[in-house]
């Protein structure tokens, strides 16, 4: 092999080493989430999980009324295989997005958008919004340290929770092809 061709396989391992490196030692893990629909179908999110550490989440590290990723690290991704319908009749066609929020101390801002494999921040794909959903927030009894993303199921779909310092907002997401009246 010749100096140029050993030279360029070295700068390829090197690199693969250092993001293999990153990966395993990530502050904010990797993490999932998800929930069964009716007939088999399910919501899936992907995301990193950050850690409170004892900071000043909303209001300070996240600042109020801006985008924030949800999370770390690479934009959370949401997968439905299935069409849903939210809260105020949003229609999501079956398939994969990325989520924003943007959080406030009484509201909150769900962003479903269509660009995927974005990384987090900054937000700069508004043009590529499906919707923007008001979610349902409430003061949690006790700090979470971790930034969790879970789902209850619900009638004939399930209700995503974000929870994080003493804050959780949720929206429900329902089947489209169902009789029951959107939550």
């Amino acid at each position: 092999m010749d100096r140029k061709k050993s030279l360029v396989l070295f700068a390829v391992l090197a690199a693969t080493t250092v993001v293999c490196a990153q990966q395993g030692s990530r502050p904010s893990p990797s993490a999932n989430a998800s929930c069964e629909l009716p007939g088999g179908k399910s919501i899936s999110m992907k995301y990193s999980s950050p850690r409170m550490k004892g900071r000043t989440i909303f209001g300070g590290l996240v600042p109020e009324g801006q985008v924030w990723r949800t999370g770390a690290n690479e934009a959370t991704t949401f997968v439905a295989n299935e069409d849903l319908v939210t809260a105020g009749g949003v229609n999501i066609a079956a398939g994969s997005y990325t989520i924003f929020t943007i959080p406030t101390s009484s509201t909150w801002t769900l962003i479903i958008n269509k660009h995927t494999g974005q990384w987090g921040i900054p937000y700069k794909y508004g043009s590529e919004e499906l919707a923007r959903v008001p979610m349902t927030v409430r003061k949690l009894p006790s700090p979470v340290e971790n930034f969790t993303i879970s789902f209850d199921q619900s009638g004939m779909g399930c209700t995503m929770h974000l929870a994080w310092e003493n804050s959780e907002a949720s929206v429900t997401f329902n089947t489209k092809n169902n009789d029951l009246p959107v939550q």
